[in-house]
């Protein structure tokens, strides 16, 4: 074969390479894939156990943390796909990349930061006590000690009772109403778990139950994200600001909990 003959080779073999690599550009930008772009759609895990911010009513999932996050992909122009899943199963569902997102009430920790991103937070929450109510032994923290108490499996407020309750019983249970049932039916001397999630059971489920100490353990509940997705987290963060400066936040936190966050 002549140089000629050679040389057009050469040029036409160039340009299908550089069509090939425009093609799958291309293809990548739309599917989101490209770096720096977001996904049309995100797997978003929750749990359906946790009232008031995700739970099941006739056939559908409902609360605080589910409107939020269609409001928030709504503002980033992204669609979700909702699983749901045990609580502790959330984290390394996120770590294996099952799932994109998670919303559950999920408090931010240095710990869980080491396997996840997190957003901003966007509650702010704590631990509460509730005893049956005539309970009239357990007033606060300190008459725990001792005691068998009702929580959440892979709940922070587990590791709580055992790093900073002597002789403690943690008796941990997958579906929340299992916990409240233990102290119900007197199998658990009380439930330690997000005040929230507490307050509101007793108030619409828990005839038998009562509130009783301070807030314990002030902290906050953040948007759990799969490592490695900074615009996805940055996404996240602008929308969350927004629908606090428009109001939107401030709407669903009312049609929740009754009042505005202060």
């Amino acid at each position: 074969m002549n140089k000629h003959k050679w040389k057009l080779l050469s040029i036409l073999i160039l340009i299908g390479l550089v069509l090939a690599g425009c093609g799958s550009s291309e293809g990548d930008a739309e599917n989101g894939n490209s770096e720096g772009e977001l996904k049309d759609t995100y797997t978003v895990a929750s749990d359906t156990s946790f009232v008031p911010f995700e739970f099941k009513e006739d056939g559908e999932y409902v609360g605080f943390d589910i409107d939020l996050i269609h409001a928030i992909a709504d503002e980033a122009g992204f669609e979700i796909e909702l699983e749901t899943t045990n609580f502790d199963g959330i984290i390394p569902g996120l770590q294996t990349g099952s799932f994109d997102i998670a919303i559950a009430g999920i408090s931010i920790t240095e710990e869980r930061k080491q396997k996840i991103d997190y957003s901003e937070p966007y509650y702010e929450s704590g631990l509460a006590i509730g005893v049956r109510s005539d309970n009239d032994s357990v007033k606060g923290i300190e008459d725990l000690e001792g005691k068998t108490i009702a929580t959440r499996l892979g709940s922070t407020s587990a590791s709580y009772i055992d790093e900073n309750i002597e002789n403690a019983e943690a008796s941990q249970f997958e579906q929340l109403d299992q916990a409240y049932l233990a102290v119900e039916n007197g199998s658990a001397d009380a439930i330690l778990y997000d005040a929230p999630n507490v307050n509101y059971y007793i108030q619409t489920n828990g005839d038998n139950l009562k509130v009783v100490g301070d807030l314990y353990q002030a902290e906050d509940y953040g948007i759990a994200i799969s490592k490695g997705q900074e615009e996805l987290v940055t996404a996240i963060n602008d929308a969350l600001a927004t629908l606090k400066e428009n109001g939107k936040y401030d709407e669903i936190y009312e049609k929740w909990f009754g009042k505005k966050p202060e």
